[in-house]
């Protein structure tokens, strides 16, 4: 005997319940896959983040680790203790100029130097491509060290370089009026290849032919990068700035290794302030800090895709 056609309506729901099951297996697998990875980010990343932000609403001090329990609740009293930081403000001002100086003089010389490349030169292209972006893979205290022997006062090279023509080159880490200025030019020589390998790619992606049709039209080389080129590098200019403005906002390198935010704390970076009150065992206040961080970073990161996102 024949066995029975199934009904239309039952073979659909036995091929949704295998699809479903299907899925489900799918799902499980990818889960055990990325489990080791869920693991280790909530236990390094998730767990100390709401740990911090808990911290920054306690009185916790190095002390009471020994005693947990002395712990005390004190709501928002360590935000408005920052408002009254003298310190702190002073730290937010110089990262702000570092930031201010930093990023413009990196946009400025990594197109430069992008717009050589592609345009200017043709020999030994890779060469200079891996010369000028070797700083940025480089250990940022490798850089620092370095950097604080060139500028050292008396054994540096570069006042060694001024001595022979006559000049007495200042104390470039130990005078308020040159320190900052030093910690930015290491800032954009160590991060300009990655300004430049970014503009790069962007400039070996404009069609030749918008080019060809400036050209045809009269435009000139100043009016095809004003028209032309510049238009179309707006994502990599957003890009560069936004990762370039979060990278600076937090600097530490620099000071701890270089000037240990002197002369007179004009070196002193929230990242480093933030780093000398927990070294002074104020747990909660610089979680409070942190917390300010990362709300500067934030404003200022939708800040800029507000100004240049595309129209």
């Amino acid at each position: 005997m024949a066995t029975a056609t199934l009904p239309e309506s039952a073979r659909r729901a036995a091929g949704a319940r295998a699809r479903s099951s299907d899925r489900t297996r799918r799902a499980v697998a990818g889960w055990v896959f990325a489990l080791p990875f869920v693991l280790l980010y909530a236990a390094f990343e998730l767990f100390p983040l709401i740990v911090s932000v808990v911290m920054s609403f306690t009185d916790m001090r190095s002390t009471d680790l020994r005693d947990p329990l002395n712990i005390n609740t004190v709501g928002l009293d360590n935000f408005a203790r920052i408002l009254g930081d003298a310190k702190f403000w002073q730290a937010t001002w110089n990262t702000l100029v570092f930031v201010a100086f930093s990023v413009p003089f990196t946009l400025a010389i990594g197109l430069a130097l992008g717009i050589a490349l592609n345009s200017g030169v043709r020999r030994l292209r890779t060469v200079f491509r891996i010369g000028f972006y070797l700083p940025v893979i480089s250990s940022g205290v490798a850089v620092a060290v370095i950097w604080r022997y060139l500028l050292s006062t008396d054994a540096g090279l570069i006042n060694s370089a001024l001595r022979l023509v006559g000049i007495d080159g200042p104390a470039w880490l130990n005078d308020t009026r040159t320190a900052l200025p030093s910690l930015i030019a290491m800032a954009v020589w160590r991060h300009v290849g990655f300004a430049m390998v970014i503009f790069l790619a962007a400039l070996q992606g404009i069609p030749r032919e918008l080019y060809e049709a400036a050209e045809i039209d009269g435009a000139g080389r100043r009016q095809a990068f004003r028209h032309v080129t510049l238009p179309l590098l707006r994502p990599a200019v957003l890009f560069i700035v936004v990762i370039s403005v979060i990278g600076n906002l937090q600097f530490f390198e620099e000071p701890f290794i270089m000037t240990q935010g002197g002369p007179l704390d004009t070196t002193t970076s929230i990242s480093y302030q933030i780093y000398t009150t927990f070294g002074f065992g104020q747990y909660g206040y610089a979680a409070a800090m942190s917390w300010v961080l990362f709300v500067i970073i934030a404003c200022l990161t939708l800040l800029q895709f507000r100004l240049m996102r595309e129209k």
